[in-house]
């Protein structure tokens, strides 16, 4: 279809005229967050078929404390890169659209979200140029169907160093801890210096000893490849920094590794460019920045794949989480006064779809015929846990016995087609860089 013909189409079709609660859906989100905490849990859990896992992660390599963090998917690896993207995600989010937080009746709870993993990645920066960027075997964890806290294989801790170096695993975390100090400079202030010093040192270190982390750490080639290499992360890091200082050498910086010039189409772990684009436009007016923000609009409004049903598809893998992505870059856009109308049109029409104008909910626990079988290892078991949990529980056909509150799965095809089944796991995996920009982007609609 021509894409002027699918541009019309879109802007002519009416928003939803459903009513969906975003502040709930938000709230739900946070409590898919807390399914994934690994380590010790607080006292005021409220996941209550999750405990304490993973207590002793980091101490047999390092001899020091590496609990905490999120497992990354509904396995039980701690994946640092697509960890850091997704807590710097949230924390934009918050950044930006704090009020809406607030009439949710979750901004404390947002705080305690990013705080989980932000707590941990100053935990893993060993020394200035040492960062664990990965804890547990992604082979020897899939070969696992279980409860986190049953796990009984080894889980070693992969770290870059300067002869060893990850430029994208540093700079993104350096992104993360730089945006979390703009969350917490007012709330506290101690940990938000903590914060923005760390963030400092891993951006040096990221931009000094240049190599693409996968190679470093090898671990992470055969799940989260950087494919997108590490100028970008470079890019997006310095503008954070510059944006949470005001210090005109992380511009140049991020200036000095700007070679982008062709655009991107998608916003995600591992392609932080878009992002960039809107941080160049609110913090410097730069105009190339809001050309190439417009050509990435340009390919989501217009040109992208759309379901009969209207799903602006990009990718089979966690089409849903690609879509989300866009659509908080879309209301970053109309916030900054790009294509307003078009932009929140066309985020109304895509967050709909996910929460039920399609004919169903995409997001468990929430709305109208929600998935009930994730691709959770720990959301299939019993809540019992005395009742041993394994394989036979991966099989079952059973609804998982444990909601998965808030979790976003990957998604239908390019035409609609969707089934509800644990085994598929393209469609039904959940991961939390899945809910991250889906999340924010709930939180730029309530703020609306």
């Amino acid at each position: 279809m021509h894409p002027l013909l699918v541009l019309s189409l879109v802007l002519a079709v009416p928003a939803s005229l459903a009513s969906y609660d975003y502040g709930e859906v938000i709230r739900n989100s946070q409590l898919f967050y807390e399914a994934q905490r690994s380590g010790w849990l607080p006292d005021n859990n409220r996941i209550p078929w999750r405990s304490h896992s993973a207590t002793n992660d980091g101490w047999g390599d390092f001899g020091r404390d590496l609990t905490g963090a999120w497992y990354d998917a509904g396995d039980h690896v701690k994946f640092g890169f697509p960890m850091a993207y997704s807590t710097t995600v949230l924390a934009w989010g918050i950044i930006e659209y704090a009020d809406a937080y607030h009439k949710a009746g979750a901004y404390d709870h947002a705080l305690d979200q990013i705080r989980w993993t932000l707590e941990y990645f100053v935990r893993c920066h060993i020394s200035d140029n040492e960062f664990v960027g990965q804890v547990g075997d992604g082979y020897a964890d899939h070969a696992y169907w279980g409860r986190p806290e049953d796990m009984t294989m080894a889980r070693p801790a992969m770290k870059i160093d300067a002869a060893n170096p990850g430029s994208e695993l540093a700079g993104e975390t350096a992104a993360a801890l730089a945006a979390g100090y703009m969350v917490f400079k007012e709330r506290d202030a101690a940990f938000a210096s903590q914060l923005l010093d760390h963030a400092r040192r891993l951006y040096t270190f990221a931009h000094t000893y240049q190599k693409m982390y996968h190679l470093s750490i090898t671990g992470a080639a055969d799940f989260y490849k950087s494919w997108n290499g590490y100028n970008d992360e470079l890019v997006w890091a310095g503008l954070w920094l510059y944006r949470a200082t005001g210090e005109q050498q992380y511009l140049d910086l991020a200036n000095s590794f700007n070679g982008n010039s062709w655009g991107s189409k998608e916003f995600s772990w591992d392609d932080k460019y878009p992002g960039t684009y809107v941080l160049y436009v609110m913090l410097a007016d730069n105009q190339e920045a809001r050309d190439k923000l417009d050509q990435f609009l340009n390919y989501w409004i217009s040109e992208v794949h759309y379901t009969p049903k209207g799903l602006a598809w990009h990718m089979q893998w966690g089409p849903l989480r690609y879509c989300a992505n866009a659509v908080f870059i879309s209301l970053l856009a109309a916030d900054q006064g790009i294509r307003v109308d078009e932009c929140r049109n066309f985020a109304r029409q895509q967050i709909h779809y996910m929460l039920g104008d399609a004919g169903r909910s995409y997001v468990c626990g929430v709305g109208h015929n929600p998935p009930q079988r994730p691709h959770h290892r720990a959301a299939s078991c019993s809540p019992d846990p005395w009742v041993w949990c394994d394989w036979g529980d991966y099989y079952k056909p059973d609804p998982n016995p444990n909601v998965l509150y808030g979790a976003l799965v990957g998604g239908p095809d390019m035409w609609d087609n969707y089934d509800d089944d644990r085994g598929d796991y393209i469609s039904n995996e959940v991961a939390t860089d899945y809910n991250a920009g889906f999340q924010s982007a709930l939180a730029g609609m309530l703020q609306l």
